[in-house]
């Protein structure tokens, strides 16, 4: 599924620098596994 977001571009490039993860939506795929995986532990 195609959608816009506006991202925060400091909060982008440190994420970005934190996982090595260059490529916008795999650093959101990524983001959105991690965030899942956290809710279900809880």
């Amino acid at each position: 599924m195609r959608t816009t977001l506006a991202l925060d571009d400091d909060l982008l490039a440190k994420a970005q620098s934190l996982t090595g993860i260059s490529e916008k939506t795999a650093l959101l795929l990524e983001a959105l596994r991690a965030l899942n995986k956290t809710v279900r532990l809880e």
